[in-house]
């Protein structure tokens, strides 16, 4: 797995060994997430929930965004990050936390302008999470979910509206954007 462009491009990061903690995102996902998101990055500031080995977040600073917070509850995963971190040389720009997405959007004030989820498939995580979604965005924000192909989600929450959805093979990637005039 290696940061596909930007300043850290080429850049090999490392993963965790075994399926049951983590699903690396595929290049071909990941190639079509970031044209997805291409032109909303410069100066972003992003969170990558279910961070794994961080790739989405570490892609997105080597893109240009501003600033990455990183959360997973598995501290292999948030140690792996932290390496990746490392390795890109982008420490300074990014936060890591060793806690579940839900407890982190729960309780923090930060506000992010693109967000990336990729929990565990078939557990109806992004389903449950979308709720709290919105008191954590900047108007305009966008949110990429990455989900089993069959994973139906709403058109809607509260002021998230579903943009576009995008199949490849096993897995779909759903577009949310936050209002630009809500709060």
């Amino acid at each position: 797995m290696r940061v596909i462009t930007g300043t850290a491009r080429g850049r090999k990061l490392k993963t965790l060994a075994g399926d049951d903690v983590v699903r690396p995102t595929s290049e071909k996902v990941k190639e079509a997430m970031f044209s997805i998101v291409h032109f909303e990055l410069e100066g972003a500031t992003v969170l990558d929930a279910f961070a794994g080995s961080g790739q989405l977040g570490i892609e997105a600073l080597s893109r240009g965004a501003k600033k990455a917070v990183f959360t997973d509850e598995n501290r292999q995963a948030a140690d792996t990050v932290r390496d990746n971190l490392q390795t890109t040389r982008f420490t300074d720009r990014a936060v890591v936390l060793q806690t579940d997405a839900f407890s982190y959007l729960q309780s923090t004030c930060e506000k992010f302008d693109v967000l990336f989820f990729d929990p565990p498939y078939r557990k109806g995580t992004v389903e449950r999470i979308l709720p709290l979604v919105p008191r954590c965005c900047n108007p305009g924000a966008i949110l990429v979910c990455e989900t089993e192909a069959e994973a139906v989600l709403p058109e809607s929450v509260g002021v998230l509206t579903r943009l576009r959805e995008y199949k490849y093979s096993k897995t779909k990637l759903t577009t949310y954007r936050m209002q630009e005039d809500a709060e």
